[in-house]
């Protein structure tokens, strides 16, 4: 008989840890394992848990869905991942690949379609809920590429990465050399250029370019 999938939830959020693990253990197929609060404490216990797949919110403090996807590629790539959010724009879906999730499943689809996509993504295929396939394909189709770092300056560029490691306007304007309020200049144009107006948001990007890796105080953290 075939072993069930060992599924590890990361949600900062209980009660939706508590249903989505009460849910997924009607599934004969699926077995959860474990619950972490947040990507940190998920990348410790995807360490020693080592389950076929981690399912992650992608919005959570400390370490967010797609840092912990970074992580888990790099350190232990047998691990599969699949991000759960509930927003379904195509930034995410290019976000997710890069990553390195295989899949970007929406919170509001009906428990069936979650099963489905855990078992799709252990089987060594992506999966993506059907309305963000459709918005990734409308704007692919409709020439609008996804924001692109390029049309950021040189020191635009610096100043989001540090906002990304966690840098206060101040600290970055001390590490700059510059002042408080030219920083707040940058960081305004650049979530005008990309069009992204939260931290969180700025990070996510950040990681998905490849511009940090994961917060600097953890990539070294003792196993």
């Amino acid at each position: 008989m075939q072993h069930p999938i060992r599924v590890l939830l990361v949600d900062d959020h209980p009660v939706v840890r508590k249903g989505l693990a009460a849910c997924l253990g009607r599934a004969p197929s699926l077995a959860v394992i474990g619950e972490a609060a947040d990507g940190r404490e998920g990348l410790r216990l995807a360490r020693s848990l080592r389950p076929d797949i981690v399912l992650t919110d992608m919005d959570m403090p400390n370490l967010n869905g797609l840092g912990l996807a970074a992580a888990l590629r790099k350190e232990l790539p047998g691990i599969k991942v699949l991000v759960l959010s509930m927003h379904s724009d195509s930034d995410g879906v290019l976000q997710v690949l890069q990553s390195g999730a295989c899949g970007y499943i929406l919170k509001a689809a009906p428990m069936e379609e979650l099963i489905h996509a855990v078992e799709q993504v252990c089987a060594g295929r992506n999966y993506f809920s059907d309305e963000v396939a459709r918005v990734a394909l409308s704007r692919l189709v409709t020439g609008q590429a996804p924001h692109s770092g390029s049309q950021l300056t040189p020191r635009e560029r610096e100043v989001l990465i540090l906002i990304a490691e966690g840098l206060s306007n101040k600290e970055i304007a001390c590490r700059l050399d510059l002042g408080v309020r030219t920083i707040e200049t940058h960081r305004e144009r650049v979530m005008r250029k990309l069009n992204i107006h939260s931290i969180a948001g700025l990070t996510r990007y950040a990681v998905a370019k490849g511009l940090i890796s994961l917060p600097g105080h953890f990539a070294a953290e003792p196993r």
